[in-house]
């Protein structure tokens, strides 16, 4: 089992250079508008955390990188690739306000931690949010949770895996880290530590509804627990996926291919698989954390050697 928290970190070490290399956001770079979409009575609304530059050919791992570049020049894209951090607002029917998954806050620079103008863009302030389901616990997730140590969510519940929480807040699995590999645990301790010493802190078991009226899919290898989210009402589905994918450039059409942020590569192998084959022939929507923003759209059957398409909303 390849198992690399190490190579995980040092990973994300890479974004942190390239997204402070990158500077401000430019004027021809603005932030995304809300995208709004409807499954059945419930609202879900895309919201852009920004984007950042990522060194896909440098971190992908199953084909030979000439290959991985190959792949990125059929898509018009030459690395490093600027990826989307997106997040998802969902208003159900009863009046809650669940947010999954909370961008980046200030720990990847300025070219991210947009979260709180795109909510405002959307009609919304974070002290309204009711709930917030992480997808997973790395840091573009879970980071725009607290800033200067105080909860952004004033009255939110924070929801987690069981097994992302085992991991990344556990004291005995930084202590067996690598040292290189430890800030991971430590952003993930302090971005969560205000909504667990208030008591507003939940786990859930592995596909378990995470709160009342969404489900999980435990689609574990990129962290422990990392899971998918499923909105679904009167006949209508969504699915928001989490880091299934890193873009739409390369692993839907090889989706045996992994990258370095995956903790452990063969099991987040394995769950990309299962989640498209899955999508691809239920013809569900999905919404994915780093697929061009909205990240909403529909996994299609491959061609051309490609295993899977992507179909965006709109199109």
């Amino acid at each position: 089992m390849s198992k690399t928290p190490l190579a995980a970190s040092l990973a994300f070490a890479s974004l942190l250079g390239l997204s402070v290399l990158a500077g401000p956001a430019a004027a021809d770079d603005p932030l995304s508008a809300p995208y709004h979409i409807d499954i059945g009575r419930i609202s879900v609304t895309a919201l852009s955390d920004g984007q950042i530059p990522v060194p896909l050919a440098d971190i992908m791992r199953g084909e030979p990188r000439p290959e991985i570049e190959a792949a990125l020049a059929r898509a018009g894209k030459q690395s490093p690739v600027t990826l989307a951090v997106n997040t998802y607002l969902v208003a159900m029917p009863d009046g809650r306000l669940v947010l999954i998954d909370t961008g980046t806050g200030d720990l990847l620079g300025p070219k991210l931690g947009h979260l709180a103008e795109s909510l405002k863009a959307a009609g919304h302030t974070p002290d309204e949010i009711d709930d917030i389901v992480l997808t997973h616990i790395h840091a573009d997730h879970s980071g725009g949770l607290t800033r200067n140590g105080k909860a952004v969510f004033p009255k939110a519940r924070l929801h987690v895996a069981e097994r992302d929480a085992a991991y990344w807040l556990s004291d005995a699995a930084r202590a067996a880290a690598p040292e290189a590999a430890r800030r991971g645990f430590d952003e993930a301790i302090a971005m969560t530590a205000p909504y667990r010493e208030t008591g507003r802190f939940a786990t859930f078991a592995d596909g378990a509804d995470p709160v009342p009226g969404l489900q999980s899919i435990l689609r574990a290898g990129h962290t422990p627990g990392h899971s998918s989210i499923v909105v679904s009402d009167g006949g209508e589905k969504l699915v928001v996926w989490g880091d299934i994918t890193h873009g739409e450039f390369v692993q839907f059409a090889e989706p045996e291919v992994t990258i370095d942020f995956d903790v452990d590569q063969d099991a987040a192998r394995q769950s990309r698989l299962a989640a498209m084959e899955d999508a691809a022939a239920k013809g569900y929507l999905v919404a994915g954390a780093h697929i061009t923003f909205p990240g909403i759209g529909r996994v299609t059957p491959g061609s051309n050697g490609a295993a899977y398409g992507w179909e965006p909303v709109g199109r």
